[in-house]
């Protein structure tokens, strides 16, 4: 990742304010944070010792050093899917998942009008965005940013789509051929097409800008 120079922090930092009026109009709380160490410390200050905490597919969640945290704290419920074996045990982390009082994910797209672009496969994280935990935490780096739904959409398919092939071995075109064919593959990850333009329960979701470079 490139070095970020006093001045291109200066404009994230400006840009930010712009999205964060935008995504209040919306009915979505945003807030700026220029490092990722900065954003741990502003989310861990929202939350109580005993709180449940469940996540999405995020690379970023992990790369700000959140899930980490929020691990090494050992005072928070972590509601982990990936440690459910059994089909009972899913069906009960799922449950569980859908009540938790945090849940953390990251957005594919977010635009300057503040509208959150994500596109999904089996959609486990879209569905919990949408209905079900009581807080929903969106971490965000800059290189997210995007002029507009559309172009939110044409980032996710010329970028994040390939890269997330790639680590998920999909074996969809966008990891075969490292380009979107809009395919119907059994492994596709482009099912379900999301734009969240309006919180209906104010303050539910909240957006952590972060002045870095973060997940795909």
């Amino acid at each position: 990742m490139a070095q970020i120079t006093d001045s291109v922090r200066a404009s994230f930092a400006t840009t930010a304010q712009t999205v964060i009026r935008k995504l209040e109009n919306h009915g979505m709380q945003g807030y700026y944070c220029p490092t990722s160490a900065d954003a741990v410390e502003l989310v861990r200050s929202w939350m109580s010792e005993g709180d449940s905490v469940t996540w999405g597919g995020s690379e970023t969640f992990k790369e700000t050093g959140m899930k980490a945290a929020l691990e090494s704290a050992s005072c928070y419920t972590m509601l982990d899917r990936s440690r459910a074996a059994t089909p009972d045990e899913k069906r009960q982390m799922w449950l569980d998942r859908n009540v938790a009082d945090w849940f953390f994910m990251s957005a594919n797209a977010l635009t300057v009008n503040g509208e959150l672009v994500n596109i999904d496969g089996n959609s486990d994280r879209l569905s919990l965005l949408l209905h079900g935990p009581e807080h929903v935490v969106v971490l965000c780096g800059m290189n997210k940013l995007v002029a507009d739904v559309e172009s939110g959409i044409k980032r996710i398919r010329t970028i994040s789509c390939p890269l997330n092939a790639s680590r998920l071995h999909t074996a969809t075109p966008c990891e075969v051929n490292g380009v979107c064919a809009s395919c119907h593959a059994p492994g596709c990850m482009c099912c379900n097409v999301v734009v969240t333009r309006h919180s209906r329960h104010e303050g539910r979701i909240r957006v952590v800008l972060i002045g870095e470079e973060l997940g795909y």
